[in-house]
């Protein structure tokens, strides 16, 4: 079964090679969706695919790459869009 989340990511999380390192940990679990900086300093993604593997990512999303200070992760249910590949959004 395929679900998807919307997750936000806070803290110290661009300039720290996040949406590469997330684009990575999220092909590995077959995660699709998307990641990207937003302008208020945090990151967000949709992620979509089986539930392990989406709260898989969600769980990396907390410690992020080795520079990343995570303060928060906002996670919410998302409508399942289809998505059949994980790309950096801009």
């Amino acid at each position: 079964m395929t679900i998807a989340r919307d997750i936000v990511v806070h803290g110290l999380v661009q300039g720290v090679f996040f949406r590469g390192t997330c684009l990575q940990v999220a092909r590995g679990l077959e995660v699709a969706g998307w990641v990207r900086n937003e302008y208020d300093g945090t990151v967000r993604l949709h992620a979509e695919g089986g539930a392990e593997a989406v709260e898989a990512l969600i769980t990396w999303c907390r410690e992020g790459p080795k520079h990343a200070s995570v303060t928060r992760v906002d996670v919410t249910e998302a409508p399942v869009e289809g998505l059949t590949n994980f790309d950096v959004g801009w």
